[in-house]
């Protein structure tokens, strides 16, 4: 497999070496759940946070009432998550570990939330890993993104360096066709990470 294997993320776990970790959950995702696009109501189905990392972004869901699936394929990612689910008694979330490139959701879902699952694999994977998310959502399901912009001086010599890998936008476009997606029109908000770079946020609707 090209990039990062299990141990290589179970390792940066176990010993806490996780500086892509904000300690709390992404002021865009605050923001989302602010202007109401994640709504239980209208989503009326499941979201799911696929690179759960150690669950931030899954409790802030799961406190807004939304049904949550957390995914991640290091065991200590999910345990640290499923700690967080069970201090707070959260019945609406639950994790599972699996590898984004072979789960399916028993039903479709209502929504997924991309925020650090893209950026830590491979390009390599990138469009086997495109195609799950279009097979796991319904026709009309939302797809959050948030984009790792942080490009790396070797790219101009043409090195894939990372992770994080650098989300650009043209990459975006190609790996999520507008012929199986709906996207917003430019600009696109970007959210400053304080330990790698910042993000590009925006959502794609599926066809």
């Amino acid at each position: 497999m090209a990039g990062p294997d299990r141990q290589f993320w179970q390792d940066h776990f176990e010993r806490g070496q996780t500086p892509w970790d904000r300690g709390d959950s992404s002021p865009q995702l605050t923001a989302w759940l602010a202007q109401g696009r994640f709504d239980p109501r209208a989503l009326a189905g499941q979201v799911a946070v696929p690179g759960c990392g150690n669950g931030h972004e899954v409790i802030a869901l799961a406190r807004a009432g939304v049904d949550v699936v957390a995914i991640d394929y290091t065991e200590a990612a999910c345990a640290a998550t499923r700690r967080r689910i069970d201090a707070e008694g959260l019945g609406n979330a639950r994790v599972v570990n699996a590898d984004v490139l072979q789960w399916r959701p028993a039903e479709p879902l209502a929504a997924v939330y991309e925020q650090t699952c893209l950026c830590a694999l491979h390009p390599d994977h990138w469009v086997a890993y495109a195609g799950s998310l279009h097979a796991w959502l319904r026709p009309g399901g939302q797809l959050f993104v948030l984009a790792m912009q942080r490009d790396r001086p070797g790219a101009a010599q043409g090195f894939v360096e990372g992770p994080p890998y650098h989300v650009h936008v043209n990459a975006l476009r190609a790996l999520f066709d507008v012929a199986r997606w709906d996207w917003p029109a430019p600009p696109y908000p970007l959210v400053r990470h304080p330990n790698v770079g910042a993000e590009l946020a925006l959502v794609l609707t599926r066809r």
